[in-house]
């Protein structure tokens, strides 16, 4: 009898441990779970709101292949088929890493070749962190075509122009994500010394999702101190984007038919209206390949 009694002692003793270190366990569980601070996902969805770069950068091991065509009229020309004029920019970008991309890309109307690397240095976070995500942004162009552009047809050198953006942008809700983008660029030469070399400029852009895959895109660049020697406008834009799992496709309204980002914020010619020749009607293509399926993990971010 004795022996049991100490055998039911033993057993109460064990299940009271048991149920302490269980207690203890959860509490660590909770307390892990309570500081963990997620990335917030699926900002813009795509590396473009539209015109320019979002603030958004691809994981490790991902190649975006992407096409950007401008298609327009102009008064002084018969309208042959549908359409006056084309120019299609055609583009890679790689993901080295998940905040680090490095992208190329070659303009057929313009003959710009331009490249480009995008840096995320802070996500947007989940209740405590940042309340921002914040993606630094340098591109370079060569204007093989000055004629086109208001560089001057001197050496290798004059024709460079360069580019820097702070991309800052907070995803409000599921619907709704906005962007600020603080914007500095260098141009080596310029048609008039009344021209300034470097430009200071302010992007705004946003995005509303209206359903599913669907969302409604819209940006606006100010121009702080254009150029002398001919008119410009400031670039605006306003589009459609539609999601199709790895293909994302844009169609925008714009006045701008440029496509590298120091052309179109310094050199658009035209306002936005429909009349002689100001109406661009845009259209984006961007493909995303995985070249790296065991390593990269897709997040299944918020629409």
């Amino acid at each position: 009898m004795r022996t049991k009694k100490y055998f039911n002692l033993i057993l109460v003793l064990l299940a009271a441990c048991g149920m302490v270190r269980s207690q203890n366990l959860l509490q660590s569980l909770e307390e892990e779970h309570k500081d963990t601070i997620y990335p917030v996902q699926a900002t813009f969805k795509a590396t473009r709101i539209g015109l320019g770069q979002s603030v958004e950068t691809r994981r490790k091991g991902a190649l975006e292949i992407s096409t950007n065509t401008r298609f327009w009229n102009t008064p002084q020309r018969t309208q042959a088929f549908i359409v006056d004029r084309v120019t299609s920019r055609i583009g890679a970008s790689y993901a080295f890493s998940n905040r680090f991309t490095l992208g190329m890309g070659a303009t057929t109307f313009d003959g710009i070749l331009d490249a480009f690397g995008k840096y995320r240095l802070v996500y947007q976070r989940t209740e405590k962190g940042s309340p921002v995500s914040v993606t630094l942004f340098q591109n370079a162009s060569l204007k093989t075509n000055p004629g086109r552009s208001l560089n001057t047809a001197g050496s290798f050198s004059e024709k460079l122009s360069f580019g820097t953006q702070l991309l800052l942008a907070r995803k409000f809700t599921r619907n709704l994500s906005l962007q600020l983008a603080p914007t500095f660029i260098h141009r080596n030469s310029r048609l008039s010394p009344d021209d300034p070399n470097n430009h200071f400029a302010i992007g705004f852009g946003a995005r509303y999702r209206i359903g599913g895959h669907v969302s409604i895109t819209s940006e606006y660049y100010y121009l702080a101190n254009p150029v002398e020697s001919v008119s410009t406008f400031d670039a605006f834009s306003l589009g459609l984007n539609w999601e199709l799992t790895d293909l994302m496709l844009q169609f925008l309204m714009t006045n701008t038919h440029n496509v590298a980002e120091d052309a179109f914020i310094t050199q658009t010619r035209n306002n936005f209206n429909t009349r002689d020749g100001n109406f661009f009607f845009g259209f984006n293509a961007t493909l995303q390949l995985h070249l790296k399926q065991n390593k990269l993990k897709k997040v299944n971010g918020g629409q």
